[in-house]
């Protein structure tokens, strides 16, 4: 990062459907002008596709805008892109690691710390209500610098 553009933050969950786009909207919305935000997955299972329906419909219940999501996979190019890279959960951080290999990149950390994101997959509406709690919750420290 350097002081003539935002902090690019890529957030990355198994698919890019679910849990990483919600994260890139609320980084986004909460970071303004001194954020850049894109999601991908490590999987290319939504590639193309928009987001799960219950996320795009619980997310906006929170003032999040999900409709023109299209899910992509990670990259090397969106690693080389990112000055920081945020994983959805522990599984998906060990991958980013094995894809990231020994190169100098981007800071691969999880998203809540310590703590994996709930997962809201196949689960009930409920689960991505808990989603978007805890994405909301963890935001906070991936903008404290702004």
């Amino acid at each position: 990062m350097t002081a003539d553009r935002p902090r690019r933050i890529l957030t990355v969950c198994t698919g890019c459907h679910c849990g990483a786009p919600l994260a890139a909207a609320v980084l986004a919305a909460r970071g303004g002008d001194a954020v850049e935000v894109r999601s991908a997955g490590i999987r290319d299972w939504h590639v193309g596709r928009g987001a799960h329906p219950v996320m795009i419909e619980v997310a906006a219940e929170h003032g999040y805008d999900l409709s023109g999501h299209r899910g992509v996979q990670v990259s090397e190019s969106l690693l080389a892109w990112a000055d920081v890279v945020l994983a959805m959960d522990a599984r998906i951080l060990e991958a980013l690691r094995d894809l990231a290999g020994r190169k100098s990149g981007p800071e691969l950390k999880l998203y809540l710390g310590d703590n994996d994101v709930p997962d809201p997959w196949e689960k009930p509406r409920e689960a991505f209500t808990e989603c978007v709690t805890a994405v909301e919750a963890g935001a906070h420290q991936h903008l404290a610098w702004t």
